[in-house]
């Protein structure tokens, strides 16, 4: 970061914590998300804040090479005892934690010693990916949906859920309603737009989904909705999990990412003469999106308790196809109301919350860029459950062949680079050699309080 950037950050970083002490914040939760998928912090009092928006704080890069146990492996760049980096709070994204009284938050940029951008920085990956749709004239508006399962904090095994109601059922909305309250209270008094918030399919489990935003903004969005209904859930003696499976057989949790694709002010997902109205150009992009998916997964899906929830016939998008409102397929594409020029978009169904959200949007973004460089087109869309009709080719049923595909991606290896690359085959290549032998059950349950 360049010194006159850094001294105008300083300046307003000054200002802004003069707000925030009075309001009585005492303290900022500056975060970064590994690439286990781990949300890591370093905080800083409030009046700390201007010192680091000008100086940045301090942080090992060890961490992008941790395991979702907190152990670690190394890599060809990353990895060991030495070197430090120098964290930045984006002071744009700064916002009071409304269920943690006396805390701040802002998602941070990170920077080597020197001012030069960290080659691993993930959320400096999903800027650059966003920049370069934007070079061609494009803008992308991303969301995730967030699934949570919401239990008694008392160590019971197995886990007592926190309401018995039926899915989808009104009858957990009153079961849990003081609970799912205060979880909108705090999302609306921190400015995120709640689109809607409902009961989901496995027992105790709920969603929200939240108004789209730019790539980086969504991974920003989806750390912060994930960390307040953690703060929301111990308030109420509850424990939220955003693990990929809570329990074994069970369906559980996806981060279904949807997108769609913009030129000036015209959504690019209708309006066309391709499928379903798609124009060549968003269907070009999806297209590029349906070919990387194996590749992908090893980012959306990224831990092996993943594998235990892409299984068929569950809605979790197991198989390489597209469809119009097809919820087996891995890409479902929705229309939208005729009137409504926002509605038409793309749902990625394979991801989960395990995933590190900047390298999933930033990853997406590189492999639909790729598929309209090349000029591809879609293949025909899929109807029904795969699992019956056949026809589909199945994605990578475990991450250590999601791994192959990935290592096997240039395409990915370039918009990543070399040390980021390298440093997520490793944590994957290890988390893969950590759960080796385990039983389904066990993995499950060494994974679901870790997210």
């Amino acid at each position: 970061m360049e010194r006159p950037e850094r001294e105008r950050a300083e300046s307003a970083a000054r200002q802004a914590a003069a707000q925030l002490t009075a309001q009585d914040i005492r303290g900022v939760a500056l975060t970064w998300v590994d690439n286990a998928g781990i949300s890591r912090v370093k905080a800083v009092p409030t009046g700390r804040l201007a010192h680091a928006a000008r100086w940045g704080v301090g942080a090992s890069p060890c961490f992008d090479v941790y395991l979702v146990d907190d152990s670690s492996v190394t890599s060809r760049h990353i990895g060991g005892p030495d070197g430090d980096l120098r964290l930045f709070p984006d002071l744009d994204r700064l916002g009071v934690l409304a269920a943690q009284p006396g805390w701040a938050w802002a998602p941070v940029d990170r920077y080597e010693q020197d001012g030069a951008p960290y080659a691993a920085c993930q959320r400096q990956f999903a800027r650059r990916m966003a920049d370069a749709a934007a070079a061609r004239g494009l803008r992308l508006s991303m969301g995730f949906e967030t699934e949570w399962v919401v239990t008694h904090s008392d160590g019971h095994e197995p886990p007592r859920y926190a309401c018995s109601g039926p899915a989808y059922g009104m009858t957990r909305v009153v079961e849990l309603s003081d609970y799912l309250r205060e979880v909108l209270d705090a999302l609306t008094a921190q400015r995120v737009e709640v689109l809607q918030i409902h009961p989901e399919y496995s027992p105790g489990q709920f969603e929200v989904s939240v108004a789209p935003s730019d790539p980086v903004g969504a991974a920003d969005l989806s750390v912060l909705v994930r960390e307040t209904i953690r703060a929301v859930s111990l308030r109420h003696g509850l424990d939220a999990s955003f693990a990929p499976v809570v329990e074994h057989g069970g369906v559980g949790n996806g981060a279904h990412l949807h997108l769609s694709l913009w030129r000036d002010e015209q959504n690019l997902c209708r309006g066309g003469d391709g499928p379903y109205g798609m124009t060549a150009e968003s269907e070009a992009f999806l297209a590029g999106v349906l070919r990387e998916l194996p590749a992908l997964l090893a980012l959306g899906a990224p831990t092996p308790a993943s594998y235990l929830r892409l299984e068929p016939s569950r809605w979790a998008g197991v198989f390489q196809c597209w469809g119009l409102e097809a919820r087996e397929a891995a890409l479902r594409f929705i229309t939208g109301a005729p009137d409504d020029a926002g509605g038409a978009n793309a749902e990625v169904k394979c991801f989960d919350a395990a995933a590190n959200p900047y390298l999933v949007t930033g990853a997406v973004v590189a492999a639909g860029l790729a598929g309209l460089d090349e000029g591809l087109r879609l293949p025909p869309p899929a109807a029904g459950d795969p699992a019956v009709t056949g026809g589909q080719v199945r994605l990578p049923t475990s991450l250590a062949e999601a791994l192959e595909h990935f290592e096997g991606s240039a395409l990915l290896r370039t918009a990543l680079g070399d040390p980021l690359f390298e440093a997520i085959a490793a944590v994957r290549a290890g988390e893969v050699k950590l759960f080796e032998g385990l039983a389904p059950k066990d993995i499950a349950a060494a994974t679901r309080g870790r997210y």
